[in-house]
């Protein structure tokens, strides 16, 4: 053979390295999909490759030659080698290729991470810097490497192991390797004149005007800068109660709300997306059955999620069938007795119509409070997963455990050595961040509360070949959090010794323990709507939304997504066919198709495959290494029952969750995972329709 060319000419007209590996993994994958036998795709790779390679040698002797040069060679090879129905493959393979490419022309990214099309999409819309007139001017690798500079700052704030330029250098590999990924604010302010980086607050409202109003200013205040905001509603006084001052009726609680409503509705984020928010009351309170009926109206408190916040106390009551007494939250009277069933059935009813109220278990928050004398818990973030007091603010950030697998296995070293940097870019983002106010500043310094958790659990199952459905997922969901939760926590203890422990440290539990630590949380379960498409993994501890769908992008390009781990093990079991993929597209799961093997239909359920219960127990499995919260949808089917909703809720009580969220399939006019399946099996017809930020549900807000 005579000597192949060292330089290959991209599309771009760049030169690169000649790999000719690329081309024996490029017909392999042709060969696979059209055979279904993998020892005999791998010949056809290897001696197509030589063939390949002896064409490219003779006709490269003077030029470098091009990628679409080398794809013409291939094409001609395979179809010379009898190979037709191969060679067709390749054609359609790149024909997607060259989809995908138009796509991201279309988006106007330079994808210099090869990142997948939704990927860009998100960054495209979110994430990536642009200038006045709104065109970009950073590509993602950019982006990385703007947040990483900015983050690592901290560094010179200590004596640090291998100085600044070595944290910016390890921040950016991680990131830039999509192994772990910082919530949303972190990745459009970092670096940038705006600055907030943390991703949750909470604000209080006290029963004054002056108050309500003082925090409706801060609200705006902070989901300009990309955050969003929790409140308890419960310290306002009820509807038609006296105002000493006026000599008038309280409007109530829920009036309020709109206010805040509006608020956010009007404001755009930073410039690139609406503010969210928690509205939460306790059950006590007198206005309990307004706030619970809110969302009733189509519509209705669009900018918000709600939770009830129900005590023990009411949970023994409904489940004797016995009275509860409401609460006057000014007097701190009793008003009246109510049947706690009677209220336990409204919220059941109103989340089964709705998808809102969820519950918080107010109890089982303060049991695991790490600073109660600072103050009672009672509100969240909003979406739950983040527990603070008034004033606190959290950043957070995920690890892919998609990334985190070594064959069969999980890479525990790789996991724990994700978990050290990952407490050590949470905590640097604190001392960077710019505080939109000064008792959110002081109140964070002091407790530096910070939530490290995961996405990709449901592709780490696929990989090592466990149903989410199995007990096996219940177990490995705890060993996961355990582990991140102990390293969690001792990563944040080294960071004490070099950098000192939180300042009201004297005033929590770990100073009982005689434990110096940096942090008073470490880790919380976050529904990673945005940031795992950016990773390309599945959202959160959630099980995978479908396994094929189409996404529009600008354009109006239609793509088809079908899940990689699923295309891969289709064509290695020999089921894969472009007819199977259209038909399973028109709802996403596998469930019907006769022809599909139990086992794969076991690995492969979708959120709608996978029961209530079976949903509850991996919440409540991570929950239990996780001393902040889980964000977790509890998907319904469309004819589930408001009977059913009730059982949810007392079960996740009885599992020790500290909230619980519920979606039924339909309850929103407006959602955005819609089945079509009147869809014709087509791959030019539309069926599932994919959203640009992952949270199928509408739940996941931030």
């Amino acid at each position: 053979m005579q000597k192949l060319p060292q330089k290959i000419r991209k599309r771009d007209n760049s030169v690169a390295v000649f790999e000719p590996v690329k081309i024996n993994q490029a017909v392999y994958k042709a060969a696979l999909s059209t055979i279904c036998n993998d020892k005999k795709a791998s010949r056809i790779a290897e001696t197509t490759t030589l063939g390949v390679l002896e064409k490219v040698a003779q006709q490269s002797r003077r030029k470098i030659p091009t990628i679409e040069n080398i794809q013409d060679i291939v094409e001609e090879t395979l179809l010379q080698a009898g190979f037709p129905s191969i060679a067709k493959s390749y054609i359609l393979y790149r024909k997607e290729r060259q989809d995908i490419r138009h796509a991201k022309t279309l988006i106007g990214v330079k994808d210099d991470l090869k990142l997948p099309i939704n990927s860009l999409l998100v960054l495209q819309k979110r994430y990536l810097l642009k200038d006045d007139n709104k065109n970009i001017i950073e590509t993602p690798r950019e982006l990385f490497q703007r947040v990483a500079r900015a983050v690592s700052q901290a560094e010179l704030n200590f004596t640090s192991e291998g100085g600044r330029q070595t944290a910016e250098e390890t921040f950016y590999e991680m990131m830039s390797g999509l192994a772990f990924i910082p919530n949303s604010p972190t990745l459009m302010n970092a670096g940038t004149a705006i600055g907030q980086l943390s991703a949750c607050f909470v604000l209080p409202v006290e029963d004054s005007l002056e108050s309500i109003f003082e925090t409706v200013k801060h609200t705006a205040l902070i989901h300009r800068t990309g955050g969003g905001t929790g409140f308890d509603f419960s310290r306002i006084r009820p509807r038609g109660e006296l105002v000493s001052t006026t000599k008038g009726k309280a409007s109530g609680p829920v009036s309020f709300m709109s206010i805040f409503n509006q608020t956010t509705d009007v404001i755009i984020q930073g410039g690139r997306r609406r503010g969210a928010n928690m509205g939460i009351m306790r059950c006590d309170h007198p206005d309990i059955f307004e706030f619970v009926e809110a969302k009733l109206k189509d519509g209705a408190f669009a900018n918000f999620n709600l939770s009830v916040a129900v005590t023990d106390k009411f949970i023994t009551a409904v489940k004797q069938n016995r009275t509860f007494d409401l609460i006057n939250p000014i007097t701190d009277t009793k008003v009246r007795p109510i049947k706690a069933k009677a209220l336990f059935d409204l919220i059941a009813f109103t989340a089964w119509r709705t998808g809102d109220p969820g519950l918080i278990f107010l109890d089982a928050i303060n049991r695991h409070n790490p600073t109660p004398q600072i103050g009672k818990i009672e509100a969240t973030n909003p979406c739950s997963e983040v527990l603070l007091l008034p004033y606190e603010s959290c950043n957070l950030g995920s690890i892919n455990l998609a990334t985190m697998v070594r064959g069969r296995s999980v890479d525990w070293k790789k996991l724990q050595r994700a978990v050290e940097l990952g407490i050590r870019f949470l905590d640097d983002v604190i001392e960077v961040n710019k505080y939109p106010l000064p008792q959110i500043k002081a109140i964070t310094f002091a407790n530096r509360k910070i939530g490290l958790g995961v996405m990709g659990f449901a592709d780490l199952l696929i990989k090592l070949g466990i149903a989410y459905t199995d007990a096996k997922a219940e177990a490995l969901a705890r060993k996961l959090m355990k582990f991140i939760r102990a390293h969690s926590l001792k990563a944040s203890q080294m960071l004490a010794e070099k950098r000192g422990v939180f300042p009201n440290i004297v005033n929590s539990l770990f100073f009982k323990k005689n434990i110096s630590i940096r942090n008073a949380t470490v880790n919380a379960i976050a529904p990673t709507g945005t940031i795992s498409i950016i990773a390309g993994c599945s959202s959160g501890i959630e099980p995978l939304f479908s396994l094929s769908h189409v996404r529009t992008v600008m354009g109006g390009t239609k793509l088809i997504e079908t899940n990689p781990l699923f295309e891969e093990v289709l064509q290695q079991k020999g089921f894969y066919s472009r007819e199977l993929i259209s038909h399973i597209r028109k709802t996403g799961t596998i469930q019907t198709i006769t022809t599909i093997p139990a086992v794969l239909k076991k690995l492969f359920a979708v959120s709608f495959d996978v029961t209530p219960h079976q949903h509850l127990r991996i919440q409540a499995a991570f929950q239990k290494y996780t001393d902040n919260s889980v964000s977790k949808t509890i998907n319904l089917p469309h004819d589930a029952t408001v009977e059913d909703v009730r059982s949810i809720y007392l079960m996740a009580h009885a599992l020790k969750c500290k909230g619980i969220t519920i979606y039924r399939y339909g309850s929103k006019t407006d959602q955005v995972l819609a089945f079509d399946t009147d869809a014709e099996e087509d791959t030019n017809i539309p069926g599932i329709s994919a959203p640009e930020d992952g949270c199928f549900s509408g739940k996941c807000l931030v």
